[in-house]
């Protein structure tokens, strides 16, 4: 199925500028970002159907993801910077760096918080779904990719 989203590549790139927004208010940084979504995919649900037909992203490889993204989040935070988005929990930078290797840093720190790092990172995936459904909707592809999707 891999023709239905070579078809619509030109559509990502759109709406990837148009989201940078959304994930910087976010709790992932723009390279979380871009890791997680190397493990998104994306599927119609009901595809036959035009009606209810909808573009969901598959997350299922999230999990295996999330270690990576904790040493990218590492990575970052060693070099001073902030370990999230704007609503990362925490100021980020050094200093909470510091306190998260001391096992200081509270329910905002890293460690105890993958099952909620896991839940967001869905969460915004599938608002990049729905996002991209939009963009292909308002700009007359939704049904030419729904039907290629099911070719």
């Amino acid at each position: 199925m891999s023709e239905w989203t070579d078809a619509i590549v030109g559509e990502r790139m759109t709406v990837d500028n148009q989201f940078t927004d959304r994930v910087a208010a976010s709790r992932f940084s723009s390279q979380e970002w871009g890791l997680i979504m190397t493990a998104a995919e994306f599927e119609i649900e009901n595809a036959a159907d035009s009606d209810d037909a909808r573009l969901v992203a598959d997350t299922s490889s999230l999990p295996a993801i999330m270690p990576e993204l904790e040493n990218v989040r590492s990575q970052v935070a060693a070099m001073g910077g902030a370990p999230g988005g704007q609503d990362g929990g925490g100021s980020g930078g050094l200093v909470d760096s510091i306190k998260d290797a001391l096992g200081l840093g509270g329910s905002g720190g890293s460690g105890g918080g993958s099952d909620e790092e896991l839940a967001a990172a869905e969460r915004l995936v599938q608002e990049y779904a729905d996002e991209l459904q939009a963009h292909l909707e308002d700009t007359g592809r939704w049904e030419q990719v729904r039907l290629a999707y099911q070719e």
